[in-house]
Protein backbone atom coordinates (compact mmCIF):
# COMPACT_ATOMS: atom_id res chain seq x y z
CA UNK A 1 0.00 0.00 0.00
CA UNK A 2 2.86 2.25 0.44
CA UNK A 3 3.28 2.52 -3.19
CA UNK A 4 -0.06 3.08 -4.00
CA UNK A 5 0.04 5.93 -2.14
CA UNK A 6 3.58 7.37 -3.26
CA UNK A 7 1.58 6.69 -6.98
CA UNK A 8 -0.97 8.54 -6.50
CA UNK A 9 -0.45 11.13 -3.80
CA UNK A 10 -0.60 13.49 -5.68
CA UNK A 11 -4.44 13.11 -7.12
CA UNK A 12 -5.61 11.78 -3.53
CA UNK A 13 -3.91 15.46 -2.31
CA UNK A 14 -6.05 17.22 -5.30
CA UNK A 15 -9.35 15.44 -4.37
CA UNK A 16 -8.93 16.13 -0.12
CA UNK A 17 -11.10 13.14 0.89
CA UNK A 18 -9.44 9.98 2.35
CA UNK A 19 -10.33 6.71 -0.07
CA UNK A 20 -9.82 3.50 0.87
CA UNK A 21 -6.37 2.54 -1.34
CA UNK A 22 -8.31 -0.52 -2.69
CA UNK A 23 -11.24 0.97 -4.01
CA UNK A 24 -9.46 4.00 -5.05
CA UNK A 25 -7.71 1.29 -6.93
CA UNK A 26 -10.59 -0.32 -8.33
CA UNK A 27 -12.00 2.95 -9.04
CA UNK A 28 -9.12 3.56 -11.43
CA UNK A 29 -9.26 0.30 -13.28
CA UNK A 30 -10.99 0.57 -16.59
CA UNK A 31 -12.59 -2.26 -18.49
CA UNK A 32 -9.80 -2.62 -20.72
CA UNK A 33 -7.09 -3.39 -17.85
CA UNK A 34 -9.07 -5.69 -16.32
CA UNK A 35 -10.00 -7.54 -19.68
CA UNK A 36 -6.26 -7.94 -20.14
CA UNK A 37 -5.31 -8.83 -17.10
CA UNK A 38 -7.12 -12.07 -16.30
CA UNK A 39 -10.64 -10.57 -15.98
CA UNK A 40 -10.05 -8.15 -12.63
CA UNK A 41 -12.95 -6.56 -11.55
CA UNK A 42 -13.35 -2.99 -12.84
CA UNK A 43 -14.84 0.04 -12.00
CA UNK A 44 -18.29 0.33 -13.93
CA UNK A 45 -20.14 -0.88 -10.98
CA UNK A 46 -18.77 2.45 -8.75
CA UNK A 47 -19.18 4.71 -11.75
CA UNK A 48 -22.83 3.42 -11.37
CA UNK A 49 -22.79 4.74 -8.00
CA UNK A 50 -21.02 7.86 -8.45
CA UNK A 51 -23.16 8.93 -11.30
CA UNK A 52 -25.84 8.96 -8.23
CA UNK A 53 -24.00 10.31 -6.00
CA UNK A 54 -23.02 13.28 -8.36
CA UNK A 55 -26.55 13.83 -9.46
CA UNK A 56 -28.43 13.96 -5.69
CA UNK A 57 -25.55 16.46 -4.35
CA UNK A 58 -25.75 18.67 -7.66
CA UNK A 59 -29.30 18.43 -7.98
CA UNK A 60 -29.55 19.27 -3.96
CA UNK A 61 -27.09 22.35 -4.01
CA UNK A 62 -29.26 23.65 -7.42
CA UNK A 63 -32.26 23.60 -5.35
CA UNK A 64 -31.46 25.40 -2.58
CA UNK A 65 -29.20 27.68 -4.24
CA UNK A 66 -31.29 29.06 -7.14
CA UNK A 67 -35.04 29.77 -5.49
CA UNK A 68 -36.10 31.73 -8.16
CA UNK A 69 -35.66 29.09 -10.90
CA UNK A 70 -38.41 27.16 -12.33
CA UNK A 71 -37.79 23.37 -12.99
CA UNK A 72 -36.71 23.19 -16.48
CA UNK A 73 -33.86 25.85 -16.28
CA UNK A 74 -32.94 23.58 -12.97
CA UNK A 75 -33.12 20.87 -14.80
CA UNK A 76 -30.55 22.01 -17.87
CA UNK A 77 -28.18 23.58 -15.58
CA UNK A 78 -27.94 20.03 -13.76
CA UNK A 79 -27.49 18.65 -17.08
CA UNK A 80 -24.97 20.71 -18.10
CA UNK A 81 -22.71 19.99 -15.14
CA UNK A 82 -23.31 15.96 -14.89
CA UNK A 83 -22.63 15.58 -19.61
CA UNK A 84 -19.39 13.40 -20.28
CA UNK A 85 -17.73 16.83 -21.32
CA UNK A 86 -18.30 19.05 -18.31
CA UNK A 87 -17.00 15.89 -16.30
CA UNK A 88 -14.42 15.03 -18.71
CA UNK A 89 -13.17 18.70 -18.07
CA UNK A 90 -13.26 18.07 -14.52
CA UNK A 91 -11.06 15.46 -14.47
CA UNK A 92 -8.19 17.06 -16.53
CA UNK A 93 -8.26 19.69 -13.84
CA UNK A 94 -7.05 17.23 -11.21
CA UNK A 95 -4.91 15.37 -13.82
CA UNK A 96 -7.19 12.10 -13.79
CA UNK A 97 -6.23 10.66 -16.90
CA UNK A 98 -2.67 10.30 -15.81
CA UNK A 99 -4.03 7.88 -12.76
CA UNK A 100 -5.88 5.46 -14.64
CA UNK A 101 -4.85 1.85 -15.42
CA UNK A 102 -5.93 1.32 -18.94
CA UNK A 103 -5.02 -1.58 -21.33
CA UNK A 104 -2.38 -1.34 -23.95
CA UNK A 105 -4.46 -0.92 -26.72
CA UNK A 106 -6.16 2.20 -25.21
CA UNK A 107 -3.16 3.56 -23.65
CA UNK A 108 -1.84 3.92 -27.30
CA UNK A 109 -4.91 4.97 -28.87
CA UNK A 110 -5.08 8.14 -26.50
CA UNK A 111 -7.45 6.70 -23.90
CA UNK A 112 -6.07 8.77 -20.80
CA UNK A 113 -7.60 12.24 -22.49
CA UNK A 114 -10.74 11.07 -24.08
CA UNK A 115 -13.72 12.45 -22.23
CA UNK A 116 -16.18 8.90 -22.13
CA UNK A 117 -12.94 7.58 -20.26
CA UNK A 118 -12.21 10.93 -17.89
CA UNK A 119 -15.87 11.13 -17.22
CA UNK A 120 -16.91 7.42 -16.28
CA UNK A 121 -13.58 7.69 -13.78
CA UNK A 122 -14.51 10.44 -12.02
CA UNK A 123 -17.90 9.14 -11.19
CA UNK A 124 -16.10 5.84 -10.48
CA UNK A 125 -13.78 7.93 -8.09
CA UNK A 126 -17.08 9.46 -6.41
CA UNK A 127 -17.88 6.35 -5.58
CA UNK A 128 -15.75 5.18 -4.17
CA UNK A 129 -15.63 8.44 -2.18
CA UNK A 130 -19.05 7.82 -1.02
CA UNK A 131 -18.28 4.37 -0.18
CA UNK A 132 -15.34 5.54 2.01
CA UNK A 133 -16.10 8.50 3.49
CA UNK A 134 -19.89 8.11 3.41
CA UNK A 135 -22.72 10.72 1.56
CA UNK A 136 -21.60 14.25 3.37
CA UNK A 137 -17.81 14.02 2.46
CA UNK A 138 -18.85 12.98 -0.96
CA UNK A 139 -21.15 15.56 -1.68
CA UNK A 140 -18.83 17.96 -0.96
CA UNK A 141 -16.33 16.70 -2.92
CA UNK A 142 -18.70 16.52 -5.81
CA UNK A 143 -19.36 20.40 -5.12
CA UNK A 144 -15.44 21.40 -4.51
CA UNK A 145 -14.83 19.62 -7.93
CA UNK A 146 -17.78 21.13 -10.01
CA UNK A 147 -17.62 24.81 -8.18
CA UNK A 148 -16.15 26.02 -11.37
CA UNK A 149 -19.14 25.48 -13.53
CA UNK A 150 -21.50 26.18 -11.17
CA UNK A 151 -20.12 29.57 -10.40
CA UNK A 152 -20.18 30.37 -14.39
CA UNK A 153 -23.77 30.71 -15.41
CA UNK A 154 -22.40 30.80 -19.16
CA UNK A 155 -20.80 27.68 -18.97
CA UNK A 156 -23.79 25.81 -18.55
CA UNK A 157 -24.93 26.84 -22.27
CA UNK A 158 -21.51 25.82 -23.18
CA UNK A 159 -21.29 22.20 -22.24
CA UNK A 160 -24.73 21.18 -23.22
CA UNK A 161 -24.24 21.90 -26.56
CA UNK A 162 -20.50 23.39 -27.14
CA UNK A 163 -20.59 23.11 -31.02
CA UNK A 164 -24.08 25.45 -30.88
CA UNK A 165 -22.80 28.06 -28.31
CA UNK A 166 -19.21 27.91 -30.36
CA UNK A 167 -21.43 29.28 -33.59
CA UNK A 168 -23.63 31.51 -31.39
CA UNK A 169 -20.02 33.29 -29.99
CA UNK A 170 -18.42 33.10 -33.36
CA UNK A 171 -21.37 34.88 -34.81
CA UNK A 172 -21.38 37.53 -31.66
CA UNK A 173 -17.93 38.04 -32.51
CA UNK A 174 -18.22 38.99 -35.68
CA UNK A 175 -16.13 36.03 -36.90
CA UNK A 176 -16.21 33.07 -38.91
CA UNK A 177 -18.34 29.66 -38.50
CA UNK A 178 -16.42 27.23 -36.89
CA UNK A 179 -14.39 24.80 -39.41
CA UNK A 180 -14.06 21.45 -38.10
CA UNK A 181 -11.57 17.93 -39.37
CA UNK A 182 -11.70 14.69 -37.47
CA UNK A 183 -9.40 11.88 -38.22
CA UNK A 184 -9.93 8.45 -36.14
CA UNK A 185 -7.57 5.98 -34.92
CA UNK A 186 -7.03 2.16 -33.72
CA UNK A 187 -9.08 -0.62 -34.68
CA UNK A 188 -13.25 -0.50 -35.78
CA UNK A 189 -13.59 -2.20 -32.53
CA UNK A 190 -11.52 0.34 -30.94
CA UNK A 191 -11.41 3.62 -32.42
CA UNK A 192 -10.29 7.07 -31.12
CA UNK A 193 -11.16 10.19 -33.07
CA UNK A 194 -9.39 13.88 -32.92
CA UNK A 195 -11.16 16.66 -33.78
CA UNK A 196 -9.53 19.83 -34.30
CA UNK A 197 -11.44 23.47 -34.56
CA UNK A 198 -10.51 26.73 -36.08
CA UNK A 199 -12.38 29.85 -35.10
CA UNK A 200 -10.01 33.18 -36.18
CA UNK A 201 -6.85 32.66 -35.50
CA UNK A 202 -7.69 29.84 -32.73
CA UNK A 203 -6.85 26.34 -32.95
CA UNK A 204 -7.80 23.66 -30.45
CA UNK A 205 -7.69 20.09 -30.70
CA UNK A 206 -9.92 17.31 -28.14
CA UNK A 207 -10.35 13.51 -28.47
CA UNK A 208 -13.23 10.82 -27.68
CA UNK A 209 -14.07 7.43 -28.71
CA UNK A 210 -16.72 9.05 -31.20
CA UNK A 211 -16.56 11.77 -33.60
CA UNK A 212 -19.22 13.51 -31.50
CA UNK A 213 -17.51 13.53 -28.52
CA UNK A 214 -14.05 14.84 -29.89
CA UNK A 215 -15.73 17.59 -31.63
CA UNK A 216 -17.67 18.62 -28.59
CA UNK A 217 -14.69 18.44 -26.73
CA UNK A 218 -12.38 20.38 -29.34
CA UNK A 219 -15.36 23.34 -29.57
CA UNK A 220 -15.87 23.51 -25.64
CA UNK A 221 -11.60 24.44 -25.82
CA UNK A 222 -12.11 27.07 -28.51
CA UNK A 223 -15.51 28.20 -26.92
CA UNK A 224 -13.26 28.91 -23.50
CA UNK A 225 -10.26 30.96 -25.53
CA UNK A 226 -12.61 32.98 -27.65
CA UNK A 227 -15.29 33.61 -24.15
CA UNK A 228 -11.73 34.50 -22.23
CA UNK A 229 -10.51 36.72 -24.69
CA UNK A 230 -14.60 38.32 -25.34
Amino acid sequence: MADFFAEHALLTDRLGVDIDPELLSLALTHRSYAYENGGLANNERLEFLGDSILGQAVTVHLFTAHPGLDEGSLAKRRASVVSTVALAEVARGIELGAHVRLGRGEDQTGGRDKDSILADTMEAVIGAAFLSAGAEESAALVLRLVAPLLADPERHGAAMDPKTSLQELAARLALAPPTYAVIAEGPDHNRSFTATVVVDDVTRTGTGSSKKHAEMAAALAVWHALNARA
